[in-house]
């Protein structure tokens, strides 16, 4: 594993313009959709992150083609026969986005051995969803110590209703679905815009899906997917969480951003918590403005309660953003309750920003109590996923003084050449080679 790190020195405002990377969330899912499809797809704006381009090695292992295209971010992909219904274990184990072939592989071939799939460290991330949905599809599954065999001679449509609103688990069953007999209604559905880009994908192949954007949708399967000249292209959206992150850069470092290529609508939700945090964009042509001079400034709910900040399903705050959300609030006057509701493990990450000398008082594994602001000051920490490494991204270059990031690795997986995208900001930020 790399020993690289990230040398950041704090306390520059950034200045500038920057385009966020295609959304790892939509690119992720839609490697598993192209197997649905006999032709060629042109992907574009694909983010080249560690993720995705570990699921490219994934479906070159079991039969697909993949050439780079002619424009930044583009590749053509194109299976070349059968596809193998056994993942390799080694890649599947280092990522989560893995899971989203059970589904496509399975409505393809009638079987699948789906590995445990690795990803990030933030507490038990359960598969129950996903088998249940396929289940109902009329899948049968073996659990075995390494993985999951699901075998299905056929699929049958059914009424699914999901035991929790899973991103992947929607994905999962609209992708096995789209080849059943008959109809599927999947209730509970998530409906994230990336679940959304998917759909629209689908759409275009040939599949019948009604409800997109809401957690109720309906789909009629089809035989096959087909297009008039035989190839498909689809682009993929900006990363919104990577937009609430630029918001967060900007606004803690005292700096002007513009951020272009932004979906207004993906980012009501973020606007809102950042309102209350005393943090405003503004809406430009193109993109969004944070202008400098933030209030930074936390609203207490009527009667001068302490406010919270609570993920929740879309169009809630995203989970992913959580800890993005935390590192900010130190730097913001007034308390706030940072409440995690998905993921155990996910706000351990705070003893870092502690040792920065931020005033954090974690209560349990799922809230913690933000008191700001804070004067940060410089560290040596150690990223145990992507978003904990943004946010530790965020607070060294707030701090005073020279900060250490290791474990790059975590970081590497979801943003794509972050170093070089903030130095075009002005933000001293170095990448060391280990």
């Amino acid at each position: 594993m790399s020993s690289s790190y990230f040398k950041i020195i704090g306390k520059n405002p950034l200045h500038g313009t920057i385009v966020p990377q295609g959304n790892k969330n939509e690119a992720l899912p839609l490697l598993g959709a192209l197997l649905l499809w006999d032709g060629e797809v042109l992907l574009r704006n694909v983010p080249r992150i560690s993720d995705v381009l570990k699921l490219m090695e994934v479906l070159q292992a079991i039969g697909v083609k993949i050439e780079e295209g002619n424009e930044p971010g583009s590749f053509l992909f194109q299976k070349l026969g059968p596809i193998q219904s056994t993942l390799p274990y080694q890649l599947c184990s280092q990522l989560r986005g893995a899971v989203t072939l059970a589904g496509p592989i399975l409505a393809r071939t009638g079987r699948v051995f789906l590995p445990k799939p690795g990803g990030d460290k933030i507490g038990r991330r359960r598969m129950d969803t996903h088998l249940l949905a396929l289940e109902a599809l009329g899948a049968k599954i073996e659990v075995f110590p390494d993985g999951y065999e699901i075998k299905a001679d056929r699929l049958v449509g059914a009424d699914i209703l999901l035991d929790e609103t899973s991103v992947t688990a929607t994905e999962n069953a609209v992708m096995a679905a789209t080849f059943a007999e008959g109809t599927t209604h999947i209730r509970n559905a998530a409906s994230e815009p990336h679940v959304q880009g998917l759909c629209r994908f689908l759409v275009a192949a040939g599949a019948q899906i009604e409800g997109i954007g809401t957690n109720f949708l309906t789909i009629t399967g089809v035989r096959s997917l087909s297009s008039p000249n035989g190839r498909l292209e689809h682009r993929i959206g900006s990363d919104y969480l990577e937009v609430g992150s630029f918001i967060s850069l900007a606004a803690v470092t005292g700096g002007e951003v513009l951020i272009r290529d932004v979906q207004l609508e993906d980012i009501r939700m973020i606007r809102l918590v950042y309102s209350r945090l005393g943090i405003e964009v503004r809406p430009v042509e193109g993109g969004i403005l944070v202008p400098p001079d933030q209030k930074m400034e936390i609203i207490p709910d009527y009667h001068g309660a302490t406010p919270k900040i609570d993920d929740a399903p879309w169009p809630g705050f995203p989970a992913d953003m959580t800890s993005v959300a935390l590192v900010t609030a130190t730097q913001c006057r007034g308390t706030v309750l940072i409440h995690e509701k998905l993921f155990e493990s996910r706000l351990f990450f705070t003893d870092n920003i502690i040792s920065m000398g931020a005033q954090i008082i974690l209560c349990d594994p799922h809230r913690a109590v933000v008191i700001g602001p804070s004067r940060l000051y410089g560290s040596r920490v150690a990223s145990p996923d992507i978003r904990a490494g943004m946010a530790m991204i965020i607070a060294a270059l707030c701090a005073e003084g020279q900060s250490e990031i290791h474990n790059i690795v975590q970081i590497d997986r979801g943003f794509e050449s972050i170093d070089t995208r903030l130095q075009s900001l002005g933000a001293q930020i170095q990448r060391i080679s280990g």
